[in-house]
């Protein structure tokens, strides 16, 4: 029996990056882009290697270029980090496993580096494909943060829920992080919204421009940690758009509205730390043809509301000149309607 499962990119709608401080967020994640893991019964436990794993280069310049886009490690550690914490999780549950290997594979197309969530895509993939091969259950939520702990706990990767909650829950996600509910239940209030709801969305992403998330949200924790009036104005800033642009898509509201307070919740982000040229090009571009502009995530790709055909056309002309690639996202199934 071939298992395979799929996970999608996340593009942050709005709300970021205050998931990782008891904030709220408004996600989407969208199918022109997927990781994909395969998963078979073998005599042994295997895990393959991918594209990104490869040694073998044709110069020394295409080395140098995969590091810069890929670092020094690809995805195969992700994967061994996803079954070892996995394994963690069901003895800590007393959920016996039978006793059957298993080979690994796996690829993904998803844009490396420019906030789409690609590494905890390739995870989520492979936790779905765990999951249904020891035919165990894990709720939604837990999952999510099951994934997350993959990341910060296994392989020391700064990061928040709100991409793997997007991904668990897949289409168009509300996302509220209140410290005093996560404390309690171990978990945020997590509410799947209708996709028809969006406005005409794009995504804006060039991977020269890609930054880590830990190098955005490094300095940002340190001044949360430290109760920084600053900080802690802005993620109480984006908590109240947040609920303001989700009141604004449930009533199909004023779209000029929604695009102000996108743009609103970049500006406040861009004053708390420095945003590369590159990237505040590729906003301040965006903006120039009459779209809303502000990161998916921590840099590197962007997302905004955009008004007919013409503006659309527009984005793409203006932002190729950057070699920045345009698409419509496609938003993904909620997995409440899908057997995945």
């Amino acid at each position: 029996m071939i298992i395979k499962k799929t996970a999608y990119p996340r593009a942050g709608l709005i709300g970021n990056p205050s998931d990782g401080y008891f904030g709220k967020t408004i996600a989407l994640t969208f199918t022109n882009f997927r990781a994909e893991v395969m998963l078979y019964e073998s005599p042994e436990l295997e895990i393959m290697p991918s594209t990104r794993d490869h040694s073998v280069f044709g110069s020394i310049h295409a080395l140098s270029d995969d590091v810069r886009l890929f670092g020094y490690y690809g995805g195969i550690r992700l994967l061994k980090a996803t079954v070892k914490r996995f394994c963690d999780y069901c003895k800590e549950h007393s959920i016996k496993l039978h006793d059957k290997n298993f080979t690994l594979r796996y690829q993904s197309n998803i844009p490396h580096l420019v906030g789409l969530a690609g590494s905890s895509a390739i995870i989520t993939a492979c936790m779905r494909a765990l999951i249904s091969f020891y035919g165990i259950t894990i709720p939604k939520p837990i999952q999510s943060n099951l994934i997350l702990s993959v990341e910060k706990d296994e392989l020391g990767i700064a990061a928040g829920l709100q991409d793997r909650v997007a991904q668990v829950y897949q289409g168009l996600v509300y996302m509220d992080f209140n410290k005093g509910l996560m404390d309690k239940q171990g978990y945020g209030y997590y509410e799947e919204m209708d996709p028809s709801c969006l406005p005409p969305v794009y995504i804006a992403y060039n991977s020269d421009l890609s930054e880590s998330s830990d190098v955005s949200h490094s300095n940002l924790k340190e001044r949360f940690l430290n109760k920084d009036p600053q900080v802690l104005d802005a993620i109480k800033f984006w908590v109240e758009i947040t609920d303001k642009t989700k009141n604004l898509l449930l009533k199909n509201g004023d779209r000029a509205k929604i695009k102000e307070l996108m743009n609103a919740n970049f500006d406040r982000r861009a004053k708390l730390y420095k945003i590369s040229k590159g990237n505040m090009k590729m906003i301040e571009t965006a903006r120039g043809a009459g779209a809303s502009a502000a990161f998916t995530g921590s840099g590197g790709a962007i997302i905004g509301i955009y008004d007919g055909e013409k503006m659309f056309s527009r984005l793409k002309e203006k932002l190729k000149k950057f070699k920045v690639e345009v698409i419509k996202p496609e938003i993904a199934p909620a997995t409440g309607s899908v057997n995945l």
